[in-house]
C-alpha cells in the first residue's frame, strides 16, 4: 500500500531503503494525479519486491525542487537511494509495471 511522506521520513523511506522505491510526486488539485492515484494503489498493493510513497507537492516544495519535479504526476523510482528512472505524466498500470520491472529486473 502507498503510504504519503514528507521530508522528515524521505531519508529513511526512500533513501536509506534496500528495496527499490517508487514515488508519485502529485497535487490534490491535478486531475491527471487523480486518475494516476488508483493505478499506483494497486501496483503497491500486487507488487511487493518494492516500497510505494507519494509526495504532495504543494506541502514539501523542497522535495519537488531537489528532484526537478517540473509537472505532475512525476513518478521517481529510486534504487539504492539514487534516482533510476523518472516519468512525467499519467501512466497506464501495465505502462507503470513495466517501467518498474525494467529497474527492479535491469
Amino acid at each position: 500500500m502507498a503510504k504519503e511522506i514528507t521530508m522528515y521520513d524521505f531519508e529513511t523511506e526512500v533513501l536509506n531503503n534496500s528495496k527499490p522505491v517508487i514515488v508519485d510526486f502529485y497535487a490534490d488539485w491535478c486531475g491527471p494525479c487523480k486518475m494516476m492515484a488508483p493505478v499506483f494503489k494497486e501496483l503497491s498493493s500486487e507488487i511487493t519486491d518494492c516500497d510505494f510513497y507519494k509526495i504532495n507537492i504543494d506541502n514539501e516544495q523542497d522535495l519537488a525542487s531537489k528532484y526537478q519535479v517540473m509537472s505532475i504526476p512525476t513518478v521517481i523510482i529510486f534504487k539504492d537511494g539514487e534516482p533510476v528512472l523518472t516519468s512525467v505524466g499519467f501512466l497506464s498500470k501495465d505502462d507503470l509495471a513495466e517501467k518498474i520491472e525494467s529497474v527492479v529486473n535491469g
